[in-house]
């Protein structure tokens, strides 16, 4: 049975965090993995995406210049770097993997999913 878990998430008076999603179980690869947050009250959002296959990435426009996503060698884990972290970072964060195909930001090609890993942000 593959999964994606999430781990890194915490409390944190501002300043730096960095999430990890680990992929296990899996018989094939994805061609694209991200990261998405959903806020109290708030819909579900993608923060960032990356194409696994030649390394591209996509940031909403709310963590441009303050977060990082990257891959390691193996494409078996998944990481957020999340820098100059604020209020409105604060929310559930997910990892997730398209395994045929996804379009930039586009959340609807993402079909395998994690459970999560709270972040929040205190002033």
């Amino acid at each position: 049975q593959g999964q994606l878990r999430e781990s890194g998430g915490g409390s944190v008076p501002g300043g730096s965090l960095r999430l990890s999603c680990s992929v296990s179980g899996y018989s094939y690869d994805f061609a694209c993995m991200g990261w998405f947050r959903q806020a109290p009250g708030k819909g579900r959002e993608t923060v960032a995406v990356i194409y696994t296959g030649y390394g591209d990435t996509y940031y909403a426009d709310a963590v441009k210049g303050r977060f990082a996503i990257s891959q390691d060698n193996t494409k078996k884990s998944l990481f957020l770097e999340m820098n100059g972290l604020k209020q409105e970072d604060t929310a559930m964060y997910y990892c997730a993997a398209a395994r045929l195909t996804c379009r930039e930001l586009e959340m609807r090609f993402f079909d395998h999913w994690g459970q999560g890993t709270q972040v929040t942000v205190s002033t």
